[in-house]
């Protein structure tokens, strides 16, 4: 196509280039489009002047574009007279359907440059593990949660879906019993009993007659044992709650936690009580004077008194995470090397004192 355009622009044998008057003015340099057929057809020796047509109406041979001088003038931007025929190598690339120009690229400035290099230094000093120790990780976390996968362990009780046994279904029974249900327990304590769900709402009646704590139910060794893998799992576990607050008030250092849970309550708040409940958390941990004041460093004590004075949902969390490392470096590893841990994790059970009807509904459970 280059060659072929070079031809045209010879001064002989190209295509005749000629000045074309109009009224009170001259255009230089024009030529027609059928003088570019009669030359395609004449020189390169083109039989089917549909073909010749073609040719002279790709993209980068031709400019299709007419530029109105006078109005660009206006427009004080005027366009520089030129053939119509192109011979530069970059206009005819600007024009193929085979090379897509390249945009314009703005240099860097010396600021742009300087925060590169900055982001660079940054990514290099970033700690990296290492492909082995990510390894390594994965499988100790994946060998220590074995035993909770039910995919790799068969579950207690098994799945009802793959297996005959349908005691998860019976556990899962629906907790409101029918009004016949109910009624059956009233003809006596062995009914009352011989039914799952009636045996549970009377061990309800009798924890709310007796103390909680002689008749709260050992958490099972297994559950025991995952509250050591993190302290994450202890405060999932809601009975892991319950012993660490119980351990932590017999230190007298139970404040930390209380507010940690109460932060987390705070963002489960409808909205129309979060300024109250956050004023009611201020008051009880950190203002001066506070009965149940909790350590903060300057600046998430700084930072969380200007969130105060806008309430929302997440006005502690600068004060809650400082709060959780503290606890998860020195309140959490004392409660796992506890006695009191321990002896659940060995799952020694206490002495307790129970009424004998306990004892019955107690015995009941152990039969099923």
């Amino acid at each position: 196509m280059e060659d072929v355009i070079a031809r045209m622009q010879d001064e002989k044998n190209g295509i005749p280039i000629r000045t074309v008057k109009s009224f009170l003015s001259k255009i230089p340099s024009v030529f027609s489009g059928s003088d570019i057929v009669q030359w395609l057809i004449k020189n390169l020796t083109i039989e089917d002047p549909v073909e010749a047509l073609h040719l002279g109406t790709l993209p980068g041979c031709v400019n299709t574009t007419e530029v109105d001088i006078k109005k660009s003038s206006r427009m004080r931007n005027p366009h520089k007279t030129r053939k119509s025929v192109y011979g530069l190598q970059n206009d005819i690339r600007s024009h193929s359907p085979t090379h897509t120009p390249t945009p314009d690229t703005k240099p860097p400035t010396e600021d742009e440059l300087h925060q590169q290099i900055k982001y660079w230094q940054i990514q290099l000093d970033r700690h990296r593990l290492k492909m082995s120790k990510v390894a390594d990780s994965l499988l100790s976390y994946t060998e220590q949660y074995l035993e909770y996968d039910p995919f790799l362990v068969p579950p207690d009780p098994s799945n009802p879906w793959l297996s005959d046994d349908t005691t998860f279904w019976e556990l899962e029974a629906s907790k409101e019993p029918s009004q016949q249900r109910v009624k059956r327990w009233g003809f006596g304590m062995d009914e009352a009993l011989k039914d799952p769900v009636g045996r549970e709402q009377f061990l309800k009646f009798l924890e709310s007659e007796f103390s909680s704590e002689n008749l709260s139910k050992e958490p099972s060794q297994q559950r025991v044992k995952r509250w050591g893998f993190g302290m994450d799992e202890a405060l999932k576990d809601p009975v892991g709650r319950e012993q660490f607050l119980k351990f932590l008030e017999s230190e007298f250092s139970s404040e930390n936690l209380r507010f940690w849970l109460a932060v987390e309550d705070l963002k489960k708040r409808p909205m129309r009580e979060v300024p109250s409940r956050v004023q009611e958390i201020w008051q009880e941990f950190l203002a001066p004077g506070a009965p149940s004041a909790i350590n903060l460093d300057s600046k998430s004590y700084d930072k969380t008194t200007q969130n105060v004075k806008e309430p929302g949902r997440y006005t502690f969390e600068d004060a809650q995470e400082h709060i959780y490392k503290l606890m998860k470096s020195d309140s959490y590893p004392r409660f796992i090397r506890s006695s009191a841990y321990q002896e659940l994790l060995q799952a020694k059970k206490k002495v307790l004192v129970l009424c004998d009807l306990f004892d019955l509904v107690i015995s009941y459970n152990s039969l099923e």
